[in-house]
């Protein structure tokens, strides 16, 4: 059994090391390995981001399976981002953005939701042995344009191997068996297209009102986006108390309005806008929507079918059960379920926020005036 254990961390440490590999900007083709690019080392029995590949954190992350994750950002030297208030900042050609997909563990089979456990370390690295690593998403920012590539990693978890057709997993989580999927080149694509003109892809998360919240280095706590600026990977950002603040949703202290708002604008905000791929729908769920109807509010869907649930509207106020939005929310099935792409559960907690949100709201709306 010692010598099984030494084998693998001495396995491990060869392979996502590289054997001392650096981050590395790889401007064309399609890296088979996520070790190609250079982003993670292991030593130790963790799986860690590379000097110079910084962790960061979201206010409210998007819901996937109840899986936790690990996000990195990584540019060449010199390169800067120059900082946006509401959209992504605008990244330099050679940024590399990784996102791992983690459970704790049970057993190889078995996992448990991301609050089941003690949080993972981000800077010191994660507990190989008490998780499952799932898959690695890599971003790339090319002469081109941004660039997608997800990789599933194998079972002795020393390597990630790129799936640009995706890829299924049968997992357990809790009592619960479900399909986890990794979304192919094209899924990635239709959540990753804030303008459909343009079709030009782009990061979600790495937006000052998603980032602006205090993060724990390895030199001490300190505001994600000061801490982009001190090390040279942020240009023109204003102290951290004068940019947006998306709300954490799981914080019952913040207004319960900025907590629905922050869940809608993360896990539906980058398709549902005025620019992106359900523009057409009329419902406009990023942060920076004011319009009521915009929301959803007495607002009858573009199409009828399963996916409304027999409901109206997308939002009755004051009546949840009759309102379309926690509907798809909280629906497992294709053509039901919202979001389309990245999950295969219902996010409970996040479905009951909505519908507090929703029960909250005053008014009522007139159907015989709803077309």
């Amino acid at each position: 059994m010692i010598l099984r254990n030494l084998f693998f961390l001495l396995a491990l440490s060869l392979t996502l090391a590289g054997c001392g590999k650096k981050p590395g900007f790889i401007a064309e083709g399609n890296p088979e390995k996520l070790s190609d690019w250079g982003m993670f080392r292991a030593a130790g029995g963790k799986l860690a981001p590379q000097d110079g590949v910084v962790p960061y954190d979201l206010n409210t992350p998007l819901f996937s399976d109840y899986a936790a994750k690990l996000r990195t950002v990584w540019m060449p030297a010199g390169k800067s981002a120059v900082y946006k208030d509401n959209d992504a900042f605008d990244f330099p050609v050679g940024t590399v953005i990784t996102k791992t997909f983690y459970y704790p563990m049970k057993d190889k089979m078995h996992v448990l939701p991301y609050d089941a456990a003690p949080a993972q370390d981000g800077v010191a690295g994660l507990d190989l042995a008490s998780i499952r690593l799932i898959e690695t998403r890599v971003l790339v920012r090319r002469e081109s344009g941004w660039q997608a590539f997800p990789y599933v990693w194998n079972e002795a978890q020393t390597e990630a191997v790129l799936a640009r057709t995706g890829a299924t997993l049968q997992l357990t989580l809790g009592n619960t068996d479900f399909t986890y999927g990794v979304p192919n080149v094209n899924q990635c694509a239709s959540c990753h297209t804030p303008d459909f003109s343009s079709k030009a892809f782009a990061p979600i998360g790495l937006k000052a009102r998603h980032i602006n919240k205090p993060f724990l280095y390895a030199e001490g706590s300190e505001n994600q986006i000061e801490h982009l600026v001190k090390i040279g990977y942020l240009t023109g950002a204003p102290a951290a108390a004068e940019a947006p603040r998306a709300a954490d949703w799981r914080d019952a202290s913040a207004p319960l309005e900025a907590r629905a708002r922050s869940y809608l604008d993360i896990n539906c905000g980058h398709c549902h806008s005025a620019k992106g791929l359900a523009r057409t729908t009329g419902l406009h769920l990023d942060v920076t929507v004011e319009e009521p109807r915009r929301l959803g509010l007495c607002k009858p869907p573009t199409a009828a079918g399963p996916g409304t649930g027999g409901h109206s509207f997308d939002i009755v106020p004051g009546q949840p059960d009759q309102s379309i939005m926690p509907f798809r929310l909280a629906g497992t099935a294709p053509g039901i379920r919202m979001p389309e792409v990245g999950r295969s559960l219902s996010h409970e907690e996040g479905t009951a926020l909505i519908r507090d949100w929703i029960s909250a709201m005053k008014g009522q709306c007139d159907l015989a005036n709803s077309q």
